[in-house]
This record gives structure tokens, sequence and C-alpha cells, in this order.
């Protein structure tokens, strides 16, 4: 415990997020005592979290595969599910050097995280938010390059047929049903980060029908979708010449669709 926070003040904080609708006020509570600075700092990001701004915007951070990942104001906030999707770019991408792009990269956390477990990636990653490019440029640091503009329009040409795991955190919820969300991503998170289109799959598909030109032989695409989704979403990335399958993780409660490029075999070869 903060020393400027007596028992009385945490007790009183507690009681305040919990009127406000904090499910986990208790956790929350910790969390601000352990960033505030002082007790008028701490005072000011209890009256923000009460505003309702995300608990992650009112700390600056987020914590995401085991790292404190910088989110600031607009910026939308990696959800806990999304460490499935990295946890299987990490797998793909093995030890071996790697060529890595993260599209709709927000914060930057999803590069970040992959570039903290396999040191030897070549990171790249791209958004269209000018806030969330700013982010995504402290998190990612000297670990790779954050370009602005539209998924791989700002993308250098040299990366066409090098990239090796291609990390796709598109937007996937139906435009009818964002107004559906939770008041913290509806109103302080980007529309654009959360809007897929009619079905949700608008943003997915631009990928799909690009991907294939940016994969390096053997390289996979990686979108996050919802379990409903995936089906469509995978018949999408097949039909783009990819091979597609489905994983899913009970716990996480994510499901991911891959798509790999399939390895052309060698001119005169014989088979094995």
């Amino acid at each position: 415990m903060q020393e400027f926070a007596s028992p009385q003040t945490v007790s009183s904080i507690v009681t305040t997020l919990r009127a406000a609708g904090c499910v986990f006020a208790e956790d929350e509570t910790e969390l601000l005592l352990s960033t505030a600075a002082g007790p008028a700092e701490l005072a000011a990001m209890v009256e923000r979290r009460v505003a309702g701004l995300p608990l992650e915007h009112v700390l600056g951070w987020a914590e995401f595969c085991g790292l404190r990942v910088a989110v600031d104001p607009g910026v939308f906030v990696p959800r806990r599910r999304t460490e499935f999707l990295v946890r299987q770019a990490v797998a793909l991408a093995g030890r071996k050097p790697a060529v890595v792009v993260d599209l709709c990269c927000g914060s930057g956390a999803l590069g970040t995280a992959l570039a903290a477990a396999l040191p030897n990636i070549e990171l790249h990653a791209t958004d269209v938010e000018p806030a969330a490019v700013r982010c995504a440029r402290r998190n990612v640091g000297e670990l790779g390059q954050v370009y602005e503009g539209d998924l791989f329009e700002p993308l250098p040409g040299s990366l066409r047929g090098r990239v090796d795991v291609l990390l796709a955190n598109v937007p996937y919820v139906p435009t009818d049903d964002v107004e559906l969300l939770p008041a913290e991503a509806r109103i302080h998170e980007p529309r654009v980060a959360l809007d897929g289109g009619g079905d949700g799959l608008d943003v997915m598909r631009r990928v799909v029908a690009a991907a294939p030109d940016w994969l390096a032989p053997g390289g996979s695409l990686l979108v996050e979708t919802s379990e409903r989704q995936a089906g469509r979403a995978a018949e999408t990335v097949g039909g783009s010449g990819l091979r597609a399958r489905v994983v899913v993780s009970e716990e996480l409660y994510a499901t991911v669709v891959i798509g790999t490029r399939p390895v052309q075999p060698v001119a005169g070869a014989r088979p094995a």
C-alpha cells in the first residue's frame, strides 16, 4: 500500500468504484494505488474511472503477455484473449529469424509481445489511427518500425513475398452490434478499431485478398475472429489460396483463423 493511502482511503475507493459498477473494485483499487504518484493523482484517477474511462486508459498501461504496454486515451485496449493469437504466432515463427508484420496494430501490443518472445524477428507494424501510431512507436521502440496508413499501404515494397508471420487483429464487430458493446469500448475506443462492417468481416476480407502477395512461401496469416464468424472467415481465407485452419482457446474464449501460403514445389524435384 502507498504510504499516502490509509486503510480508510482504500476502503473508500473500493466503495466508490463498486458503486460506479466496477465488478473488480478491489483489484482496480490496488492497480490505481500502485500507479498513482500521490493523493492528488490518485483522486483524479478514481474520478476518471468513475466517469467511465477504461481502466487501462486511466492507468496509462495494460498488462499483455506479461508485459506492461502503454495505452493512451483514444487507443484500442488490447484484450487478454488476443494473447492466444500471439501464442500461435510464436509457435509458427519458431526460433529462426522471421519477418513479422502487425496490421491494425493499435498500441503495438501484439508485435511488442512477439518481439519479446522471439528477439530475432524483423518487426513492422501499421495502423490508420495517428494516436495509435504514436502509442505503438513508444511500445515498439527499437524493436521495429511503425507506419501510419491503411493496412498494407504504408509498408515498404521490399517486404512483398517475405513476410513469415502476418498478424491482423482487425475489427470484427458487425456494425449493428457496435452499439451493444460496453460503454468503455463504445465511447472511449476508436470506432475504426471495432466496426468490421455488415457481418464484421469487411476488413478481414481486404487483408485476406492482399495477404498472399506479401507472405513468404510457408508464411502464415493469423486473424482473430468470433466463434460464430469462424466458418465464413476460414472459407474466405481458403478462397484466397491459403491453407486455412481454425484454432480455439476455450480458456480465453478466443478464436483464431490461420492461413498459410503453400510452399511451391521446386521445379524438377521428385516427390519424397
